[in-house]
């Protein structure tokens, strides 16, 4: 199967909003792979070390909740 994984950037990042804590931390659940794309892509900080979240870029904030609007809201 040819995965799209630009779409499953888009909706991991739209994702990261469920879990934000302290204005601009999220949870880092999500697979690697995705997690490192995102942070090429300035979206988000290293999320490579011990801490269990991650920290939005103010560009990665913009583009989560605009995401997180288009893909889930009603």
């Amino acid at each position: 199967m040819d995965i799209d994984t630009a779409a499953i950037d888009k909706a991991v990042l739209a994702l990261l909003q469920l879990t934000l804590h302290d204005r601009d931390r999220a949870w880092k659940g999500f697979d690697w792979d995705t997690m490192n794309r995102l942070h090429e892509q300035g979206m988000i900080g290293n999320p490579v070390g011990k801490a269990k979240s991650v920290v939005l870029t103010e560009a990665g904030m913009l583009e989560s909740e605009r995401l997180f609007k288009e893909l889930f809201a009603k």
